[in-house]
């Protein structure tokens, strides 16, 4: 009797052992299916990225371009998870504000602004700062009111900042032109972010003894007698980060060569449409930076508020090599050995 009551709880143990490891099983089972599930539904989620862009010319249009290479590189492609929704203000403000709420009633996940209004315009119709934005082109953040600091932005905005090396471009001018003796400042003055590129720049020009004649204009309209003004006062021009000259640079380009005038511009676009050289950074390099940026935040990788503005820590020198030879300007063996010439 023993015995059998002895082989009674054995059984009863071993099936209280095997059914508790079905159960664990089946547990274990449900949740790796539960997992594959979630994890296929992240696969599969469809994203919205607005992009909201200043006006047409070359380096806005190449920052675009870079923002699609970079939302592709993390995994995000037009016709396969994305949707983009795209708005050129052709620089009318008004039409930023309307495209800023068309982007919004777009349901657009992330938006993203190409320069500094595009972005300011974003920022104001955003009201509960509920949408994140990732700025792309915009050389003061901060100063642009945009986030409270480059460092920590702190509430819904960051990005990546064009800021040039201005110092060094004045630098270069000087090297190139040792002769001269003054400098002349184009820039629109409307922009805020022009101003802030032109006191460094006219500080350093100061610090290499050149005398600094400031000439900055309202609109594309006075650009080509500016430029007629400023070649009879200075020995080069240089000209910042500034949308209403890039898109006047044709025109700067002309006038320009009529009289002789070195340009030296803050953008390699620039110098392929005329300028003698600069020290920029790539704009597709930018452009793929901040579509980089944009598609981590829609993705949930990355905080705006905790997401440091990116700045680039060295620019290339960029040489217009035939329009220096025909300026009869001479470049050192040094020079030519570190710098890309556009032709």
């Amino acid at each position: 009797m023993k015995n059998k009551g002895l082989l009674a709880t054995v059984a009863v143990l071993v099936l209280v052992l095997v059914g508790y490891g079905l159960f664990q099983g089946g547990k274990n089972a449900g949740k790796a299916s539960e997992n594959a599930s979630s994890s296929e539904t992240a696969a599969d989620k469809h994203y919205s990225v607005g992009v909201l862009q200043l006006m047409s010319h070359p380096a806005l249009d190449q920052i675009y371009e870079g923002i699609k290479e970079g939302l592709a590189a993390e995994g995000l492609e037009e016709g396969k998870n994305l949707t983009l929704h795209f708005q050129n203000g052709q620089g009318d403000q008004s039409k930023l504000n309307t495209m800023s709420q068309q982007l919004i009633k777009d349901k657009s996940e992330v938006l993203v602004g190409i320069a500094t209004p595009a972005a300011q315009a974003l920022d104001n119709n955003v009201k509960n700062k509920d949408i994140p934005i990732v700025l792309g082109a915009v050389t003061d953040p901060k100063g642009a009111d945009l986030v409270a600091s480059n460092e920590a932005p702190g509430a819904n905005i960051t990005g990546v900042s064009d800021q040039p090396p201005v110092e060094e471009i004045i630098e270069l001018a000087h090297k190139l032109l040792p002769e001269a003796k003054k400098v002349g400042m184009l820039y629109a003055s409307s922009e805020a972010n022009s101003k802030f590129q032109i006191e460094k720049a006219s500080e350093k020009a100061k610090e290499l003894g050149l005398e600094v004649v400031n000439k900055p204009v309202s609109s594309t309209n006075e650009v080509a007698q500016t430029v007629q003004i400023l070649a009879k006062e200075v020995d080069f021009v240089f000209i910042p980060l500034d949308n209403t000259i890039a898109n006047a640079m044709e025109t700067v380009a002309q006038e320009a060569e009529k009289q002789q005038l070195p340009i030296f511009p803050s953008v390699e676009t620039m110098v392929e449409q005329g300028g003698v050289a600069t020290i920029g950074i790539s704009q597709k390099e930018l452009g793929v930076q901040t579509g980089k940026m944009a598609a981590q935040i829609a993705k949930g990788e990355a905080d705006p508020a905790t997401t440091a503005i990116y700045t680039f820590a060295k620019g290339e020198t960029i040489i217009n090599r035939q329009l220096a030879e025909t300026l009869g300007i001479q470049l050192t063996d040094e020079l030519t050995k570190e710098a890309r010439f556009t032709d």
